[in-house]
């Protein structure tokens, strides 16, 4: 499975230049992609290269094997029993290949490459500055591409290989799990500014029971843990408004119509007021997640140390 000078292999005049280490051939990495997509235009369209091309590289993988690694159906392609047991070993060698050109690129000086880091909004205003300025002084060779998205967006992404890490929410503490903590955010209650109801600092959250909240749609975290506080009696839960962005939320509540719950905006909206919520206290915790489908390079590892030093500095939340 590596690459040849044969005709055969397609060369990076030919459209087929992939991020990624040259060590496997370039091929193979087409493969997974379609075995993973379950579909050519779906693959070309990620890889962003002309369907035929990827079309071309499988028949040409599929004549070396001298069996076909796809069935086609009217809805895309499957795995025939031979690619179905080639999808892990090529894995393998791919996670292999990319660690092993990670070393030589690393093996003199400072790490290199790029790292795809996904941010909460809340996450944003909070390390973007002090991680792009750390990395530029400390690891030139480092190139960060920042993406800004919602907890579900970042998620996604990540299972899917489109990130190598990003800030995510865990609405409780048995969910972090083994992944890094970078902040504890306690959870508060939203309203419009002047509202006598959000006038002390504190608020127990029995009192918010009835009243019209502006959340998430399930399955949300934090709409689950709602959910389960009111089925063990602690909230009576009234949803007026479901809204799948922070954003949202602040602006239904800033226009009066509903209670927001979530963290305390940075900067604070002016259009806003905010009561803590205690008798439990909620809180919500930012972990630093890392793509199971991407290789952890000494790039995207340094990275990582960067943010959670920055996070270990910063004041809480």
């Amino acid at each position: 499975m590596t690459q040849s000078d044969s005709p055969a292999n397609p060369q990076p005049s030919e459209g087929l230049e992939l991020k990624a280490s040259p060590i496997l051939d370039a091929r193979w990495r087409i493969f997974l992609r379609v075995a993973e997509a379950g579909s050519l235009s779906k693959a070309a369209a990620a890889l962003d290269m002309p369907q035929s091309m990827v079309s071309r590289a499988i028949t040409q993988l599929e004549r070396q094997c001298g069996e076909r690694l796809f069935q086609r159906t009217g809805r895309g392609v499957l795995l025939t029993e031979l690619g179905t047991q080639l999808r892990p070993r090529v894995l393998r060698l791919a996670a292999d290949a990319d660690e092993l050109a990670d070393d030589i690129r690393n093996a003199q000086g400072q790490p290199v490459g790029e790292v795809l880091l996904g941010l909460l909004p809340s996450a944003v205003r909070r390390f973007t500055g002090p991680l792009c300025a750390a990395v530029r002084a400390q690891m030139p060779g480092v190139r960060l591409h920042l993406v800004e998205g919602a907890s579900a967006q970042l998620e996604e992404q990540l299972r899917e290989g489109r990130l190598d890490m990003a800030t995510v929410p865990r609405e409780d503490a048995a969910a972090i799990g083994d992944h890094p903590l970078l902040a504890r955010m306690p959870l508060q209650l939203l309203g419009r500014a002047g509202d006598p109801l959000l006038a002390l600092p504190q608020i127990a959250l029995a009192s918010l029971s009835g009243l019209p909240l502006v959340l998430p749609a399930r399955p949300h975290p934090l709409r689950a843990r709602l959910d389960r506080l009111a089925a063990e009696g602690a909230l009576q839960l009234l949803v007026a408004t479901e809204a799948d962005s922070v954003h949202l939320q602040y602006e239904v509540a800033a226009a009066g119509g509903g209670y927001a719950i979530a963290a305390a905006a940075e900067p604070p909206d002016p259009r806003l007021a905010s009561s803590r919520i205690v008798a439990p206290e909620l809180e919500r915790f930012v972990v630093l997640a890392v793509s199971p489908r991407r290789p952890h390079t000494r790039a995207t590892r340094e990275v990582q140390r960067l943010l959670c030093q920055i996070a270990a500095g910063m004041r809480p939340y």
